[in-house]
This record gives C-alpha cells, structure tokens and sequence, in this order.
C-alpha cells in the first residue's frame, strides 16, 4: 500500500532551518524522502544541519528572509540546483520581548519584518513558482505550510510583537489559500504552544513552569520532534484535500473552533 506520507521525490524549502524546530522539520521531510533546501541567517548553524541530514539531500542557502531579493534568488538557485521546487515551510521567527507599554519601536518592528513580512516574502517567492507549474501545466504544483503559533490565536503575555505576526501569518495562509486553490496548491498552517527550544527558555523556567504546564491537557511541553511529522504531513499526499486550515499542534494549548 502507497505510503501517503512519503515525500519521496519532492524539493521543499524549509527557513529557520539552523536550529530547533526548523532542524527537526527539515530531518523529517528528508527522512520522509525529500530532498530539502535549508534556510537560515547563521551560516554555522545551518552548515550543521545539513552536515546531520547529508549533502545528497540538503544544500544550504544563508540568508535574511527579509530581504525579498534574496529570498527570490534563492527560490530561482534552489529550482537550479535541485531542478524543481515542491513545497515551502516557512518557519523562520525570532523574537524580542517586552511588556506592552515598555516595548520599543524597534523591538515592534524587528519581530514584523522577520515573522510576518519574511513569512509573505518567501509565501509570495514560492507561490509565484507555484503558479507558473500550474500554468505550465503541472497538476500538482505543490504546497506551502505556515508556522504560525497558539500565540496568535490566544494572545501571549510580553510579546505583543509576536502575537501579532503570528495572528498575521493566520490571515497570509487563508487569503493565498483562496486565491491560489484554482491552481491547486495548498496553504495551510501549523500553531505550536510551548516547544523545548531556546526561544521559549525563559517561560520554561521555574518561575512560569508550573502555569503553563497547567494550560496544556497532556502536562508537557512539547519537542521538536513532536511538532515536526504533523507539519510534515501537510506536505504529503495525505492533505491534498486540506487548504487554508490552522492546525494546533500543542498537546491542546488551544482548544476551539
């Protein structure tokens, strides 16, 4: 029986791919059988990434995704080196926290541009690929998954920044899913809680351990590994029927319509 989970075949550009969920994502989707090509600002960290995954499978592209003319060159070097393009995860994020009425203008902004203009950066650079497939005749042009987080459907506590990038990424995925449908490529995203990397380590610590643990139903917080193979499977032929829908992947962080 046909694994309908299977990558095997498919290019996907993964951003963030140096550390954390972004190295756990771009190990899954070259375990399932894609070839992937990483993003990343850090050369150092990136460069070990692809070191874990193996050169035949990933190359490394180091870079601002904030930056629209290197993420577009990046999208035209990734169809030159790997000779197509299937699929987008577009994870990248940093985060700058401060309460509401300390936070600066700078810390605003610097959150914005990467997490919400870089994610309709690279959501634009691959839907425009997307679409010549389609126009050329590709039934199947592929996908493109969105990290967003529970913090943009719930709020959050000193990163009003982020919350709001996150809620924005909500609204990238549901507009290019409407207007892209017609050429069949589907847009979907993903919303994590609390993962165990070192951008939530100041809320994991002993402090604010305890109350957060108490809003999640199955008592911990989450991995890398545990977020990674659902994001995944929006990839895969398993969700070719799924589009402009937001999956919480946060052992029930959020619960709701």
């Amino acid at each position: 029986m046909q694994d309908k989970t299977s990558l095997a075949g498919r290019v996907i550009m993964i951003t963030g791919a140096g550390q954390g969920i972004g190295r756990a994502l771009a190990e899954c989707a070259a375990g399932k059988g894609a070839r992937v090509a990483l993003v990343d600002i850090n050369q150092q960290l990136l460069s070990e990434t692809v070191e874990l995954i193996g050169e035949e499978r990933a190359r490394a592209y180091v870079g601002d995704i904030s930056d629209d003319v290197f993420v577009g060159n990046t999208v035209n070097n990734i169809v030159d080196d790997f000779g197509d393009l299937h699929g987008l995860i577009n994870n990248a994020g940093i985060v700058r926290a401060a309460m509401v009425h300390k936070m600066t203008l700078a810390q605003w902004q610097q959150v914005i541009d990467v997490n919400l203009t870089g994610a309709f950066i690279c959501l634009q650079a691959v839907g425009k690929y997307l679409i010549h497939k389609a126009n050329s005749g590709d039934p199947n042009p592929g996908s493109i998954v969105n990290v967003s987080s529970d913090a943009g459907r719930r709020g959050t506590v000193g990163q009003i920044n982020y919350g709001a990038a996150k809620s924005g990424v909500l609204g990238l995925t549901m507009s290019a899913a409407r207007e892209w449908g017609v050429y069949n490529i589907n847009v979907n995203s993903v919303c994590f809680g609390m993962v165990e990397t070192a951008m939530t380590e100041t809320v994991r610590q002993e402090k604010f351990r305890e109350k957060y643990l108490q809003q999640i139903p199955l008592g911990r917080f989450s991995t890398p590994d545990d977020v990674a193979p659902a994001t995944c499977m929006l990839l895969s032929d398993m969700a070719n029927y799924i589009t402009g829908q937001h999956l919480s992947i946060s052992g029930g962080f959020h619960i709701g319509a």
